[in-house]
């Protein structure tokens, strides 16, 4: 794979420094770890492995990955391994897609309390689809799903939602039978819309009571729990953005969807346009624009650039993939095998370890020149250099 002509490796590493000097002390230890992480992946700094074909005697330097979540360059093989585990989970059934937004004012105070209010808000859509889903009103069934969080919109501002990938229909309260919803409609949005928003206001409001929630600027009063609660008070009458996208097209189109969700981080090296000291060029999509085209080109002050992607770093050890109901981690396996009992399908085929039929110091991908396999040679730690004369290759390794 070609080296986009612009990464957001390369602008760490030229302007980080700066940035860093400049907003010491304002600058959390998880995003400096974030930067360092960004600006050595895949250089000699993190070490690597030199490969040469067993054909040709092709050789290219490969430098390892820093695999961190936020890497743009890492999440790729990241989620090509996440959606291979995946594959077997999938049932044959029609799969929609729900999303489900906050306020701009109550995204404020994610944005001071993310670990808490990040939390909230996976419980809450996830809860708000159980409950509607077990209603006999609706579904009248147990059904299962897979959230991911993105708390960006796509001019890299603070915007946190949530994506939700649901099977549609869910197993009878006894096990028995698998209910399916109406073709091309899952549950109804309004219905969903209103409670999770009681959910969730009555989560922030628990949340503030356990003094778990702090306040700054101009909302620091909120602190005060009156003033909080008459607050959250019109919020309770306003509409919230839940948004029910059309069926896939089969599980395929799911998988394929997936890959392009799971391992997103805030911008790709591929919407990078330029940069230099004082700004930085990317393409953007505005989504306010009904008709017409959506892609547009933004000019950030570096440092501003900086700032807006640094905000996405989640805190350490927080899931931003999670599992609930049938898809729950603890009987996955179990429930999905009944399931496809139910439906009359095939258990889904376990497919070879990735390595069963890779000799050990052969890599998976073949020579670029001439397709033959190519095997490591020299194995270099970090901060050492190659003893191989072959010029350096963009590689995972």
């Amino acid at each position: 794979m070609s080296r986009p002509k612009l990464e957001i490796a390369d602008i760490f590493r030229a302007h980080g420094p700066a940035w860093r000097q400049a907003n010491a002390g304002h600058v959390s230890l998880s995003q400096l770890k974030v930067m360092s992480a960004i600006e050595a992946c895949r250089t000699e700094a993190l070490g690597g492995h030199v490969a040469a074909c067993a054909k040709c005697g092709h050789q290219h330097i490969a430098y390892n990955s820093c695999k961190n979540r936020h890497c743009p360059k890492c999440q790729g093989p990241a989620a090509r391994d996440w959606m291979a585990a995946r594959a077997e989970d999938l049932l044959p059934v029609e799969y929609f897609h729900v999303v489900f937004t906050l306020p701009a004012q109550i995204a404020q105070i994610a944005y001071w309390n993310k670990k808490a209010v990040y939390d909230l808000l996976f419980h809450a859509s996830a809860q708000t689809l159980t409950t509607i889903a077990a209603d006999p009103r609706h579904l009248g069934a147990r059904i299962g799903m897979t959230s991911v969080l993105h708390t960006w919109g796509s001019a890299l501002t603070h915007h946190p939602h949530v994506h939700i990938i649901v099977p549609g229909g869910g197993l009878s309260p006894d096990g028995t039978r698998w209910i399916g919803c109406r073709p091309g409609f899952f549950l109804p949005v309004k219905v969903l819309s209103r409670l999770f928003r009681r959910l969730f206001i009555d989560g922030l409001l628990a949340l503030h009571r356990a003094r778990n929630l702090v306040f700054f600027g101009d909302l620091a009063g909120l602190a005060e729990a009156d003033t909080f609660a008459a607050w959250l008070a019109p919020f309770r009458k306003s509409e919230w953005v839940i948004y029910a996208k059309p069926p896939f097209g089969g599980p395929e189109a799911v998988l394929a969807y997936l890959s392009r969700y799971t391992h997103r981080v805030a911008i790709s090296n591929s919407r990078l346009i330029s940069a230099d000291a004082e700004t930085v060029t990317f393409r953007w999509k505005d989504y306010r624009i009904k008709n017409g085209d959506h892609q547009k080109v933004m000019r950030l002050a570096t440092g501003e650039f900086i700032r807006r992607f640094l905000i996405h770093v989640l805190p350490d050890g927080f899931h931003r993939i999670r599992h609930y109901g049938l898809l729950a981690s603890a009987g996955r396996k179990t429930t999905i095998a009944r399931i496809r009992a139910l439906l009359g399908a095939h258990t889904a085929r376990q497919g070879n370890p990735p390595s069963a039929e890779i000799i050990p110091l052969t890599l998976r991908e073949p020579c670029p020149d001439c397709g033959g396999p190519m095997r490591i040679i020299e194995i270099f730690r970090r901060g050492q250099k190659p003893r191989s004369r072959a010029p350096p290759r963009e590689q995972a390794a």
